[in-house]
């Protein structure tokens, strides 16, 4: 995995995080749950990276 896939994939987990978080602060359920899913699909984005890594070595 490059390191500005990694970088952009964190990030995007971060900004999950925090949408989830001012969801859930605010009590705006939409937005809470736009944050759960935008952090589930970096976390997958990184374990499908972690796949083909292990596949290259």
């Amino acid at each position: 995995m490059g390191l500005g896939d990694k970088i952009s994939n964190k990030a995007d987990e971060m900004a999950g995080k925090t949408k989830a978080g001012v969801g859930d602060a605010s009590d705006d359920q939409s937005l809470k749950n736009e944050g759960h899913a935008q952090e589930s699909g970096a976390n997958l984005k990184q374990a499908g990276e972690k796949v083909k890594d292990a596949f290259k070595k």
